[in-house]
């Protein structure tokens, strides 16, 4: 501890961080840095020795921390990352602000953002991994991005320096998104709200929103997002190859392959990171036996496995 710099937002030790998580598993971080702003993230960031490791964590909707727990300074934004403003047709918001609060917020003003509705998570994590659903990604609206680097430099890159493709991006180790810029089209706010009902209702229909998952497991393999549409394909999606090995509603320990859509992985009950990323691993297998297909984790798994 002599050798970490003394922030002023919140840095504690040993943090278990299940509670952190959609799906409520995971050991502790070595840290648990809240900066309480950007100042404080980018001068906690260049004070910090490097040889100490930086994982920063949204809201931990897409996230599986193993059992053991992460040998890192884990760094979560909170309230003072979490503003979203209009200005023409562009929004700027916080890295730590809701897709669905951007959404919302961006509609209100008459700015088409609506695929972001219905992806769970924040701003931060939607950037670094190119969300999208609905036929329409994060990359398709994207201006710049304002991140903190490892060494605690504040820098604003366009869209472009980010390298984003399906699901990915080319964000430097250890470095922060703490905000995005989104130019947008113009829709009528009542439409565009009309637009996000439809597809809450949609998505209610057919996800198991009110399960602890951390939404869609895999990858679709043939590396798009559902469109919605009706000429959307849904032979190789990452659920159709799923349950065509037989794997709709699989269990391990805690773990279930949600009976309501086979690419949601759920936390049924008194489930541990192991057991849903083995359950994840079985499938990958059983896929891969059936059909010829090596499905790709969309959910990150990070740290260590228990020591027990």
């Amino acid at each position: 501890m002599n050798a970490f710099p003394e922030p002023r937002g919140p840095l504690t030790p040993n943090r278990p961080l299940a509670d952190l998580t959609w799906l409520r598993v995971g050991g502790p971080a070595d840290w648990l840095f809240q900066p309480a702003d950007e100042a404080d993230l980018a001068a906690f960031l260049a004070a910090l020795p490097a040889e100490y490791p930086v994982f920063p964590m949204g809201v931990g909707s897409n996230l599986i921390v193993r059992d053991g727990g992460i040998r890192a300074v884990v760094i979560r934004l909170g309230r003072g990352f979490n503003t979203i403003t209009v200005e023409g047709d562009r929004v700027i918001a916080g890295a730590a602000a809701l897709d669905a609060h951007v959404a919302r917020k961006a509609a209100e003003a008459g700015l088409d953002l609506t695929f972001l509705r219905t992806i769970p998570g924040s701003i931060g994590g939607a950037v670094r991994m190119n969300a999208g659903c609905y036929g329409q990604y994060v990359a398709d609206v994207l201006e710049e991005v304002r991140i903190v680097t490892r060494q605690g430099q504040v820098m604003t890159l366009p869209a472009s320096a980010l390298d984003l493709r399906y699901r990915q991006s080319d964000l430097a180790e250890g470095a922060v998104v703490v905000a995005a810029v989104f130019r947008a089209t113009r829709g009528v706010p009542a439409d565009l709200g009309a637009k996000m009902d439809d597809q809450i209702a949609r998505r209610d229909a057919s996800q198991p929103t009110k399960d602890r998952s951390a939404g869609s497991t895999f990858r679709n393999p043939v590396g798009y997002s559902s469109t919605g549409q009706a000429d959307d394909r849904h032979d190789l999606k990452a659920w159709k190859v799923i349950d065509d090995a037989g794997l709709r509603g699989a269990t391990l320990g805690g773990a279930q392959m949600s009976p309501m859509h086979s690419n949601f992985l759920i936390n049924a009950g008194g489930a541990t990171a192991a057991d849903l990323e083995n359950l994840g691993e079985l499938v990958r297998k059983r896929v891969f036996q059936n059909a010829g297909i090596t499905l790709e984790w969309e959910i990150m798994r990070v740290g260590e496995p228990s020591a027990k």
